[in-house]
């Protein structure tokens, strides 16, 4: 999460962050073993839920203080959890970009693997400088001293609050849409490769 390196030192958050890529590359790494017991849809979904469940930790250890500037390393647990949804999502997301390629050249007769995953390439940078932009304006909104060595109970309160409640809804909305509107389900996918 891009406003989590404000929540903690520096070289604390770079071993936390460390830790966490290392968690995704892991959940990456064991997808396809997961592939022969559930679903695309299924482990897409896990994803999901790991990922909500970490930053509702991350808000529930915040409000209950059990999290402080000292103990940042407590923060692995939650952020284990994100990281290893969000590498399960990445290589779930890869494997969707396929199916719909396979699709489109059952249903359009071309095959048009470079512009679906071209397109993939410019969406990932597209939402990374969004999350920048939006990131400086909650930064703002919440009026954090980035020099001050110590922040207001207030400013961090609200910190907390943007880094987990808005991650969290999305999340939740995520589900919902790919619920409705995602089709190509392992059965269908069986099919059009006939």
């Amino acid at each position: 999460p891009p406003l989590s390196a404000y929540t903690y030192k520096i070289q604390n958050g770079m071993n936390l962050y460390n830790m966490g890529f290392a968690c995704g590359l892991l959940a990456m790494m064991i997808v396809p073993a997961l592939r022969k017991k559930f679903t695309k849809a299924q482990l897409f979904v896990f994803g999901f839920l790991i990922q909500i469940a970490g930053f509702l930790v991350i808000l529930a250890m915040a409000f209950g203080g059990v999290y402080t500037p000292e103990n940042w390393y407590i923060l692995c647990i939650p952020g284990i959890m994100i990281y290893l949804g969000y590498g399960m999502l990445n290589v779930i997301m890869t494997i969707f970009l396929s199916d719909s390629v396979d699709y489109g050249e059952v249903k359009n007769h071309t095959r048009e693997e470079s512009v679906i995953f071209s397109m993939q390439t410019f969406t990932v940078k597209l939402a990374s400088g969004l999350a920048v932009f939006l990131a400086g304006i909650v930064v703002d909104l919440i009026h954090l001293e980035t020099d001050a060595a110590v922040q207001s109970a207030g400013t961090l309160t609200q910190l907390r609050m943007w880094m987990t409640i808005p991650s969290v809804l999305l999340l939740i909305v995520g589900i919902i849409v790919f619920k409705k509107c995602y089709k190509l389900d392992d059965a269908k996918m069986d099919e059009i490769k006939k």
